[in-house]
């Protein structure tokens, strides 16, 4: 069987300006569903992408190639991943005076 685990790294969480979340140690785990969900939002962040990234130690960083768009509000944004290495995080650069509150999870297999 299997070994899987969700992970929520960013729950209600507001991201403005350029935002990331926290790293998380995803070293056992070989695929990766990342969920991006908008919890409220001011201005237009939708016109903005996230971007997954990963790093050897959680503190340098180089962007995996997957976009995620920003939801619009109550709605769920979604990327696989595989092959990652140690850590994995999400990135955004949002347009300025805009928002929004994210709730973020990773949802890991062995």
């Amino acid at each position: 069987m299997r070994e899987s685990i969700t992970a929520v790294v960013a729950r209600g969480d507001t991201w403005s300006g350029v935002a990331a979340s926290e790293p998380y140690d995803v070293a056992w785990a070989g695929e990766a569903v990342i969920f991006l969900r908008s919890l409220g939002a001011e201005g237009n962040p939708e016109q903005a992408r996230a971007w997954v990234q990963i790093s050897p130690d959680g503190m340098r960083w180089v962007d995996e190639g997957s976009m995620l768009p920003i939801p619009r509000v109550d709605e769920i944004s979604s990327v696989r991943v595989r092959n990652f290495g140690t850590y994995l995080r999400v990135m955004t650069v949002l347009p300025e005076g805009s928002s929004f509150k994210a709730l973020l999870t990773l949802s890991l297999k062995e």
